[in-house]
């Protein structure tokens, strides 16, 4: 019997609820028989579709689909160059289309190709925001209501609503916070919410790497009392090494890893057991062949996984986080920013959400379609990328 091989490999760019998203198409020689796979990296569509077409397609058609192994190490050598977001996210999608490929070839959806499930559903958090603690109480109550165990809670956006700034002359256009004003603001915010909303409530806050590292070794340490669920994104991946004084100091559960995209950033915090859950964007480390490993890996260590699933996520990639978090046993929660009427139209198949979980469908591979003439309904937005645009009071820069 032949092999089957690729025939073809495209990018579909589309943003049908206002992200730009990229979604790989891998088509085999096999009639009828494609796979697809998120290659998002919202704010450099078009780097990753030139990188998917004009690079990765020409070395790949031909090849065997079934040796995804394979295939993952060359993309990610062919280039000499290894890591970065926009050839990770490029080999994702392909790598992820293979795994949607395999998965139907053998009848089998991709969770039971990588071991079964640990869980019949993915247990979800939510995100609760306001202007104030009384509005950011209210809204976790309604997600309560819905039955939303975990909720995500933040005042006025990644670093607070700042009032009152006093900017010199001259100060360029931004998107500014005051770190000092963001770090009272979020103790506020949290005794609140204990206060009046009890212990019946799992709490996680994303402080978006928006405090300077001993201030935000400071916060977790006043956060302790509040007992989250985790703190997010405390540091940048340039200096993970805080993270040491960090567990010196307090309980705090830690997660981290959006940012990350090579495995040098992260394998000593896990060695270390310097975080709690990982947070990766699977699309930015390569899909889902390293996501497994990488979740393994963690799972020696103790540490559960918490991959990042923002609204700058492909349903096929939501599909994907499920399918892995399904499997794993050390799965911690996942975030689920929800997928409106609109991207399902455009993607039939997508995960399904209810009262806090979301589930797989047990369609073989990762069970999701894309209505492609829809989809181009939905042009991406190619212009200047505003919020992470991110500065000081006083006009610096400072990394979103």
């Amino acid at each position: 019997m032949s092999a089957v091989t690729i025939r073809n490999i495209r990018a579909i760019c589309t943003a049908p609820a206002g992200a730009n998203l990229v979604v790989v198409k891998v088509e085999t020689s096999e009639p009828g028989l494609y796979g697809l796979g998120c290659a998002t990296f919202a704010y450099r569509t078009k780097a990753v579709k030139c990188v998917v077409e004009d690079y990765l397609a020409p070395l790949l058609v031909g090849r065997d689909v079934s040796q995804i192994e394979e295939l993952w190490h060359l993309m990610n050598g062919n280039s000499y160059w290894r890591s970065g977001p926009i050839i990770n996210n490029a080999i994702s999608g392909v790598d992820m289309a293979l795994w949607d490929i395999k998965g139907k070839m053998a009848n089998m959806p991709v969770y039971e190709l990588l071991g079964g499930k640990s869980r019949p559903a993915v247990r979800v958090y939510r995100h609760a925001d306001g202007a104030t603690p009384q509005q950011v109480s209210e809204n976790v109550r309604r997600w309560q209501e819905e039955g939303v165990t975990h909720i995500r809670i933040q005042m006025g956006g990644y670093g607070g609503r700042a009032t009152s700034l006093k900017k010199p002359d001259g100060t360029p256009d931004g998107v500014y916070y005051c770190p000092d004003q963001y770090f009272r603001s979020t103790i506020k915010m949290f005794d609140y919410i204990r206060t009046h909303i009890g212990d019946e409530v799992e709490l996680l806050h994303d402080t978006h790497e928006r405090l300077p590292a001993i201030q935000s070794v400071a916060l977790a340490k006043e956060l302790e009392k509040y007992r989250l669920f985790f703190y997010e994104d405390t540091l940048p991946p340039e200096q993970g090494e805080w993270l040491r004084m960090i567990r010196r100091q307090c309980t705090t559960p830690i997660a981290l890893g959006e940012l990350f995209v090579n495995p040098k950033e992260y394998d000593y915090l896990i060695a270390e057991r310097l975080i709690d859950f990982i947070r990766v964007h699977i699309s930015a480390i390569g899909g889902i062949t390293p996501a497994r490993k990488l979740s393994i890996l963690c799972e020696a260590f103790g540490i559960r996984t918490a991959f990042h699933g923002p609204g700058d996520v492909s349903p096929v990639g939501h599909a994907a986080n499920i399918h892995l978090d399904l499997v794993a046993h050390n799965f911690g929660i996942q975030e689920w920013s929800g997928i409106n009427d609109t991207l399902r139209e455009v993607f039939p198949g997508s995960p399904e959400y209810k009262a806090g979980f979301v589930y797989a469908n047990d369609k073989p591979g990762l069970g999701i379609d894309i209505n492609e003439e829809l989809a181009a309904e939905f042009p991406c937005n190619d212009g200047v990328t505003r919020w992470t645009q991110t500065r000081l009071p006083d006009g610096t820069y400072n990394y979103p």
